[in-house]
């Protein structure tokens, strides 16, 4: 980092560690590091299988929020998607009930036989949200063309009627390929994340809607920038953070010049706890946008303090050698 730019505490750095209600994303614990600086406090979670280089911008975005803050909100409230993780019908539906949003963005995918579960569960989902919701799935770049083409028909089928499906196959190329035959919009989401050049994904024809997570694009800013060059309609989404990090991605969607779908900003609802004495939760399907960051209350930061000395020297030589990558 420059001499010129305002320094958060890396060595007051505090690694935590939360546990799920359900496996998620292969994880059952959260991890991550919340870091002070002079604006306040920033997350950097970056998953543990990412290199120093991609975490270099997950800690972008958290040295941005403790050092500099966010532009100006243009609306105080986003509407937010619930999330039904890869459960069986019934819970699918105590969690689409439970939630009061509108709609549901079903996770798919989980495993190579996944088919007869994903159908239940996405019509669980369409029973509990009536046919005025939107249900939208993610396959996490798990399909390769052919099994996404026919996949996505049988689950749209299933949903009667699906929003998008983000992330059906791993390249631009597939998505591509998946959109010219099937009649779902596409949403890319690592597509665009790990793009060196986001306008790509448009230029190929490879997705409808663009997902955006700021955490990973490297803060509020370059996420508007990677935003206005995709050119295409965009979804904020979590990248599991805790309320600290989450604000950075809500300062994102309510910034964006437009919002037209709901946004997948209720992941709180996959911890068992957090690090903020107020969670950044949902009422009635909206996220009001705070009027400053959350700030970590003393007693949760004590209470989830990482218990595991290898894990904490795990982070904190991360920290140092990724530290050293930033601009």
């Amino acid at each position: 980092m420059t001499n010129s730019t305002p320094a958060p505490d890396f060595d007051a750095a505090i690694v935590y560690a939360i546990p799920l209600r359900t496996r998620f994303r292969g994880i059952t614990v959260r991890e991550g590091m919340l870091i002070p600086g002079p604006r306040g406090w920033g997350e950097f979670c970056a998953f543990a299988e990412y290199d120093d280089r991609e975490a270099a911008s997950w800690l972008a975005t958290a040295v941005e929020q403790a050092t500099t803050g966010w532009p100006e909100p243009v609306r105080d409230r986003i509407p937010v998607n619930c999330i039904v993780p890869a459960v069986g019908p019934d819970r699918a539906r105590e969690i689409v009930a439970a939630s009061g949003c509108r709609t549901a963005k079903v996770k798919v995918a989980d495993h190579p036989d996944s088919l007869a579960e994903d159908l239940d569960r996405v019509a669980a989902t369409r029973e509990a949200l009536g046919p005025a919701g939107a249900v939208r799935i993610d396959a996490n770049a798990m399909w390769d063309v052919e099994t996404a083409v026919e996949r996505i028909t049988l689950i749209d089928r299933a949903a009667g009627g699906l929003e998008y499906a983000e992330q059906p196959c791993p390249t631009i190329e597939e998505l591509a390929a998946v959109r010219r035959r099937v009649t779902v919009r596409i949403a890319a989401d690592e597509s665009i994340r790990r793009a060196e050049d986001p306008l790509r994904v448009a230029v190929a024809g490879a997705a409808d809607v663009a997902v955006l997570k700021c955490t990973p694009l490297g803060g509020v800013r370059r996420a508007l920038q990677v935003a206005e060059a995709a050119g295409l309609p965009c979804v904020v989404s979590s990248a599991l953070e805790t309320s600290v990090g989450l604000s950075a991605q809500i300062a994102l969607a309510a910034t964006l010049p437009e919002l037209d779908f709901a946004c997948g900003l209720d992941t709180l609802s996959l911890f068992t706890g957090d690090l903020v004495a107020e969670s950044v939760r949902p009422v009635d399907g909206y996220l009001t946008v705070p009027p400053v960051p959350p700030v970590p209350d003393p007693e949760l930061l004590e209470r989830y303090r990482h218990p595991d000395p290898e894990r904490v020297r795990w982070w904190r030589q991360r920290l140092e050698r990724v530290a050293n990558l930033l601009p």
